[in-house]
Parts: C-alpha cells; sequence; structure tokens
C-alpha cells in the first residue's frame, strides 16, 4: 500500500504538471512542507508507540497474576486493591494512548492543508490557462482536477503507512537487540571434553574465584578459597547478600569468572563446555522446575530408564525388580514418598502435569526435583536452600533421604536455610558479604562464637550444639 499510494501520488503530481506547467513551482516548497511534517510525525509516532507498548505489558501481566491468585485475593478481600491497580495500570496506558491519537488529528489537519493547497493551485492554474487560451482542453483540465482531487487521500495513507512500518521496525530493533547480547560459553568444546566417568570422585576447589553478575556490576564473590574433599558433606550458611546463591550459579557457571577458577576433580570448569559440566552434576532448587509434560518426561527428560527405576526413585516398590533394583544400591523403600499420589494420578507415569508443575503442591514438586536428582548419575549435588518453600514434614522426608546410603558416596552442597539442616554437615562455609569468613566443623565454629554461632544463637539451637558436642 506505500508504494502504490506513492506511485499514484507522483503520477498525479506528473498530470498536474504536465497540464499546467507552472504549478511545477509550487511542488518544491509543497514537498519540503510536507517532508518536514512527515518526519516530525515519524519521529513522535515512534517514541509514542514505544510509551503504549512498555506501558501495555503491565496490563497483561497484571491481570495474568490476578488470574492465578484468584483465590487468594478472595480469601484476603483484596478484590478492591486488584481492581484499583487494574484500573491505575491502564491509566497508565491511556496517558501514552491518548498523546497518539492527538498526534493522528495533528497530522490530519495537516496533510488535508497540503492536499488542498495541491487542489486549489490545480484548479486556479488551470483556470488562468483557459482564460489566456493557451490551448489547454477541456479533457485535460479534467483530468488534472480528477487526480487532483484524490492527492490528500494518497498523501494520508503514505505517512500512515510509512508509520506503519516504522512502528513494526521497533519490534525487529529488539530482536536485533537481544541478538547482539553476549551469549554463553559454548555447550562441547570438541578439544577438551572430560572423561566419561568424570568427576569420579567429587573433589571441588575454587582458587581465588572471584565473579560478578555482569559488567559494571560489584563483585559477589571476593577471592574464594576452598578446598572441598571427595564425598564431603558441606553447608553454606549466610544472611541474606552474602554469596550463598552466587556460589550455586558459579558452580554450574550460571555467571563465569572475573578472576580464578573452580576446579572439580583437578580439571578447570572453564575449559571444559557448558553441557558437559551441567550433565555432571545435580541440583535441587528452592523453586523446583517442571515443565509442561508428563511425569516421565520430567523425571527423566532424557528417557533414559526404565519404569522400575522410574518407580523407585518415587517411593514404594510395585514390582520385585525394582525393590531388588533398589536394595543393591542400599535404599529404603521410600525415597521421594510420590509413588502413592503418581499411583493414584490418570496415566501414573504418564500422567500430565501442567505448566510449572501448577498440579502439583509445592512439596510435591520439590520431591519430584530430589527423585529427579536420585536418578541423576552425579557425585556431586547442590542443595540450593531446597527445603525453603516447604512444610516441616516434607522438609524431614528430604533430610531423611538425604541422609540415606545412596547419598554417601556423593559430594554434598548445602546452600542452608534452616540452620539445623547443616548441623550434620563434615564442615561448614560462613560466606559474609562475598567472602569466606568462615569454614571448618560446625563444633569448632561454635566453639569460637563468630558468626556462626550468632546464626546458631539466633535459631534457638545453641543447646542441642552443646548436647552434640558433650
Amino acid at each position: 500500500m506505500l508504494f502504490v499510494n506513492t506511485a499514484r501520488s507522483l503520477f498525479t503530481l506528473g498530470v498536474v504538471s504536465v497540464s499546467t506547467p507552472p504549478f511545477v513551482i509550487l511542488i518544491i516548497p509543497l514537498a519540503a512542507l510536507y517532508l518536514y511534517i512527515q518526519r516530525y510525525y515519524l519521529r513522535t509516532s515512534r517514541e509514542l508507540k514505544r510509551l503504549d507498548s512498555t506501558t501495555k505489558s503491565p496490563i497483561y501481566a497484571h491481570f495474568q497474576e490476578s488470574l492465578g491468585g484468584i483465590a487468594t485475593i478472595r480469601a484476603y478481600r483484596q478484590q478492591k486493591r486488584f481492581a484499583l491497580e487494574n484500573e491505575w495500570r491502564m491509566d497508565a496506558n491511556l496517558r501514552a494512548y491518548f498523546p497518539s491519537i492527538s498526534a493522528n488529528r495533528w497530522l490530519a489537519v495537516r496533510l488535508e492543508f497540503i492536499g488542498s493547497v495541491i487542489i486549489l493551485a490545480s484548479a486556479g492554474f488551470a483556470i488562468i490557462a483557459v482564460s489566456n487560451r493557451s490551448g489547454l482542453t477541456a479533457g485535460m483540465v479534467g483530468l488534472s482536477m480528477s487526480y487532483a482531487l484524490q492527492i490528500t487521500q494518497s498523501l494520508n495513507w503514505i505517512v500512515r503507512q510509512t508509520v506503519e512500518v516504522e512502528t513494526n521496525i521497533v519490534s525487529v530493533e529488539r530482536i536485533l537487540e537481544y541478538a547482539r547480547l553476549p551469549s554463553e560459553a559454548p555447550e562441547i568444546i570438541p578439544r577438551h571434553r572430560p572423561n566419561i566417568s568424570w568427576p569420579a570422585h567429587g573433589a571441588v576447589s575454587f582458587n581465588n574465584y572471584s565473579t560478578r553478575y555482569r559488567q559494571g556490576l560489584d563483585l559477589v564473590l571476593k577471592n574464594i578459597n576452598l578446598d572441598i574433599r571427595a564425598h564431603e558433606k558441606i553447608g553454606v550458611v549466610g544472611r541474606t547478600g552474602a554469596g550463598k546463591s552466587s556460589l550455586t550459579l558459579a558452580l554450574f557457571r550460571i555467571i563465569e569468572p572475573v578472576s580464578g577458577n573452580i576446579t572439580i576433580d583437578a580439571l578447570n570448569t572453564s575449559t571444559i563446555g557448558l553441557l558437559d559440566l551441567r550433565r555432571r552434576l545435580s541440583i535441587i532448587p528452592q523453586d523446583a522446575a517442571l515443565f509442561e509434560g508428563t511425569i516421565r518426561d520430567n523425571l527423566d527428560p532424557g528417557h533414559v530408564h526404565d519404569d522400575s527405576e522410574l518407580w523407585s526413585v518415587l517411593g514404594s516398590y510395585p514390582r520385585l525388580k525394582c525393590r531388588t533394583f533398589f536394595l543393591m544400591k542400599g535404599l529404603d523403600s521410600e525415597h521421594a514418598r510420590l509413588r502413592a499420589h503418581v499411583a493414584s494420578m490418570v496415566g501414573k507415569l504418564d500422567a500430565k502435569v501442567h505448566e510449572g508443575g501448577s498440579n502439583l503442591s509445592q512439596g510435591q514438586r520439590q520431591l519430584v526435583s530430589l527423585a529427579r536428582a536420585l536418578l541423576t548419575p552425579s557425585n556431586i549435588l547442590v542443595l540450593d536452600e531446597a527445603t525453603a518453600a516447604v512444610d516441616v514434614e516434607t522438609d524431614a522426608l528430604l533430610q531423611a533421604t538425604l541422609r540415606s546410603n545412596i547419598f554417601s558416596d556423593r559430594t554434598i552442597i548445602t546452600i542452608a536455610h534452616r540452620i539445623n539442616t547443616i548441623l550434620d554437615s563434615d564442615r561448614i562455609i560462613v560466606l559474609d558479604h562475598g567472602v569466606v569468613a568462615e569454614f571448618d566443623t560446625p563444633s569448632e565454629l561454635v566453639q569460637r562464637r563468630g558468626l556462626f554461632y550468632e546464626l546458631v544463637k539466633e535459631a534457638g539451637l545453641l543447646e542441642s550444639v552443646a548436647a552434640q558436642l558433650q
């Protein structure tokens, strides 16, 4: 439509110029005025469109959140507050939308003016030419005027279609902006691939390690030096912002080092591909990551385990084969404690899991993460506040499973939310503002009366720790 209307306008101006040559004198000033108005409107319209898009997204986000939490909103009788907030977001969007309508009317008035000038000039020059008996025929005058009357509509469409192209290009700008963002390291580096058995022992070392979340920000971990022995149970504690979760992100190379490195079984993790690294580590996160699909898909995304192994990590043994498999591994009969619930679902292992695991409770989603970790053949397990969002009973079930024989030959790094969950660790790391403040056995740290002592005291666990020491 842009090209069609541009061609139509140029043809109209050509017809008028041929029929009344003096009209050519007006084309240059009118074209300059038209281009000025067009560019001015384009810049304004483009920015108003950006404001409209920016203020429209929060409306959809808030509405979706309100639908998702409608039961909670009604339970706390907060309907009016959420309705008012929705209206406020609508008003914010309309404050950006109304100026675009006003700019549209502003443009229409000026384009109508230019079109009227062209019609007036065309008619005036035609009358003068006929009056002077210049040989201009009535048919040529009619042709010139009929095309001149359409020029206003064509000019309007040219500007509006140009604006449409510009506003659509805004989306391309955003795509290009994201495309230019620095990407992660390669998944596989062919010349630096670890052995199939790596990590055979699970020893982890941080060597003068420092990192930040992005360029220009302060360091979140500063000169970390740690030596975690194979099969050791390590607890990581600290106040909010101390760098506990950053330690986990660094281990999985979600954030890259600024200086120093991390080695696992004497292999520098920065020299291998991300896929080779992350496939060899297990994690039970604070917020369980479940995907839309089936129970089987979430437990075993690669579909490399059979049903008996899946039932085994879910809980009781429905078959003798399953029981024999896990008795050989030294497990009890209630690992993830989910077998009964999954067995009651339609389809059992092929039962549907909604987006984000919304048809499972928070505790059940966390137990699915535990079952997934049980299936991952890794000698290193990271617990990133895995029990922070579950009830005390589920927490006790998780802790009992983590202390079973299946994890005895694994290195476990636990980011602690409840201090009592890491008191039986071999050693404890106490972080403070991104540095290792203390690193020793729980008994030694309590006797030092340092930061760990304060945390234990605040948790009201001093008496139980003192009883263990005696």
